[in-house]
């Protein structure tokens, strides 16, 4: 009866029987349906829209003219590569207007398993913020890294019926989806059979590879980062889920293929931010933001980000200002720059000028399993050793700046005592991937160009997608320093130079998330990045942002696990050393 009654309420306040919660009033109003500007009132009870005309309300607010707009979706994020929990991250998106993400706990599900999955579900409850989620499907991301779990379809299925979670994230195992290897079948099937959603990771997949996602019912792709690739996945019945994160920029590569035509089905998405970068820059405001300067419509920029997304997801009562939904609501001062006042969750407000309100703040209660990952076994000087080639040469990874596909290349390594090393003039570092789970021993070594580093090290526990210890340096004792100190934080990201620690960031929370304050994170995150000035970086995007990518298999073309180098476009493992 409470549901029928509240309908009955929400019925007579439309129809004016009754007065409003709270009428906005004296806004112009973004309609994303027509993308047209309209005048009236908004009419919200009971944390619903009820009315666009001329209505009264307990309680009402002048828009002074500021743009009314749906509340902001980020269509596809990893919250912990914030580096702070969902309660702290919610505190940091939602003054920036987004009110509703789709998330994927990848990151901590291949640290911690379904621990770590429950735990960001019990972080997320009762923040202003609407985390909804996407169950893991790749965890490990392929057979070729150990990770911290492996999550079976049996392991995900009891998930599904939680009220939050909408489907299964994304399916970047393609191998095994097109070979309907077993368990991956069984989760796909499985989330069919619930009626829930599927998403998708085409990075370098070709049409005829989409020919199997669709099949598959996969809906999106959030790795395009051409406008070929775009079009292709459009073509194809596919949302593009456009990026603009910290380590991937895709955005101004793929805007222009926005078109009257094809907008609906696109959106936008972050993906992977780190907590720096969306304090000074923005979550999906940012985004939109971007998208007006590269020369797309506001009002399209703005549909992409609200409407498109909650079609996109299937959230019938989000993403548009209208009768019978969701009070998410922004007031926004200008369109082209996308200048947020007040946010409104549920007829709420919650934040105000870029500011949480008070009262907002929640208790983060972390289980003893989460705060004791680290787990490596004892890594010394010589196992750090690359024995030199018979050819003098050897395969490194190209890095390219903000992109995280990288090029396979070779390289001629200055040698000493018949090892290979590091030549930081010409920007080629030594790089090493740690296995940090289960104490294997397993050590992956290679080297990296373009980082941008001239000496010393730097090392962290974030490193997608099976997050083992990766460290890349000028010298190997260097090296080790960073191994060593990043063990005796639990987890976290470490510079070191001439033999020393210079800034550090704990991140004692499976390492990939801080248990300290957003603003105690957010300074040594900045102390963090100031350091690796003295280390000659002057490049502009994150080192460790883009190293943290490097071990990630399922991009290409080279990078470098636990187990030694991976080569994506062979399908397999590949040796350093260069053969005559």
């Amino acid at each position: 009866m409470g549901e029928k009654r509240d309908l009955i309420n929400r019925i007579h306040v439309a129809n004016k029987v009754a007065p409003a919660d709270l009428v906005i009033k004296n806004g112009k109003i973004v309609n994303v349906f027509t993308l047209e500007i309209e005048e009236g009132d908004v009419a919200i009870y009971n944390g619903v829209i009820v009315g666009i005309g001329n209505y009264e309300g307990k309680e009402e607010v002048d828009a002074k003219g500021k743009y009314v707009v749906p509340g902001l979706i980020d269509g596809h994020v990893h919250i912990e590569s914030s580096m702070v929990p969902p309660h702290k991250f919610s505190d940091v998106v939602v003054p920036h207007g987004v009110t509703t993400v789709i998330t994927d706990p990848h990151e901590i599900a291949n640290v911690t398993g379904t621990d770590g999955i429950q735990f960001m579900l019990d972080d997320s409850e009762g923040v202003p913020l609407d985390v909804l989620f996407m169950l893991p499907s790749c965890v490990p991301a392929t057979p070729f890294e150990h990770s911290g779990a492996t999550l079976t379809a049996e392991d995900l299925a009891p998930f599904y019926s939680h009220e939050r979670v909408l489907g299964l994230a994304e399916v970047m195992d393609y191998p095994s989806t097109a070979a309907g290897a077993p368990d991956m079948a069984t989760k796909i099937h499985d989330a069919l059979r619930k009626g829930k959603l599927i998403d998708g990771h085409g990075a370098g997949l070709d049409a005829e590879a989409m020919n199997v996602y669709g099949t598959a019912r996969i809906t999106t792709d959030h790795e395009c980062t051409t406008a070929e690739e775009a079009a292709e996945r459009i073509k194809k019945g596919l949302y593009v889920l456009i990026r603009e994160g910290s380590a991937a920029k895709d955005l101004q590569a793929l805007i222009p293929q926005v078109n009257a035509t094809n907008a609906r089905r696109f959106l936008f998405c972050t993906d992977d931010k780190h907590l720096d970068e969306l304090i000074a820059e923005g979550s999906i405001d940012a985004n939109i933001r971007l998208a007006v300067k590269c020369g797309l419509d506001p009002m399209m920029a703005i549909q992409l980000a609200t409407l498109n997304a909650a079609e996109c997801y299937g959230l019938k009562t989000k993403g548009a200002v209208a009768p019978g939904y969701i009070a998410d609501l922004l007031l926004v001062d200008d369109l082209d720059q996308f200048t947020i006042s007040h946010v409104f969750k549920d007829g709420e407000l919650v934040a105000e000028d870029g500011k949480i309100k008070p009262g907002q703040e929640k208790e983060c209660h972390l289980p003893e399993k989460l705060t004791n990952t680290v787990n490596t076994a004892e890594v010394t000087l010589e196992k750090l050793a690359i024995p030199a080639s018979d050819s003098g040469q050897a395969y490194a990874i190209k890095l390219h700046a903000n992109s995280l596909v990288t090029e396979k290349i070779i390289v001629e390594p200055p040698q000493q005592k018949e090892n290979f090393t590091s030549s930081p003039v010409e920007g080629l570092l030594k790089l090493a991937v740690i296995e940090r789970h289960h104490q294997t021993g397993n050590i992956g070594l290679g080297f990296i160009q373009g980082l941008g580093l001239k000496e010393g090290a730097i090392a962290l526990t974030v490193a997608h997608d099976s997050h083992n210890l990766v460290v890349a340096g000028a010298d190997d004792k260097e090296m080790l320093k960073a191994i060593n100190e990043v063990e005796k934080m639990n987890g976290g990201m470490v510079i070191v130079k001439k033999g020393k620690p210079i800034a550090a960031l704990p991140l004692t929370i499976a390492g990939l998330m801080s248990s300290e304050s957003a603003e105690e994170t957010l300074a040594k995150m900045k102390d963090v990045d100031h350091a690796l000035e003295k280390l000659g970086f002057t490049g502009n995007f994150n080192p460790f942002s883009a190293l943290s990518f490097m071990c990630l298999p399922v991009i290409p073309q080279l990078k470098l696990t636990d187990m030694g180098y991976f080569d994506s476009t062979l399908g397999t493992h590949v040796s350093i050393a260069v053969d005559n």
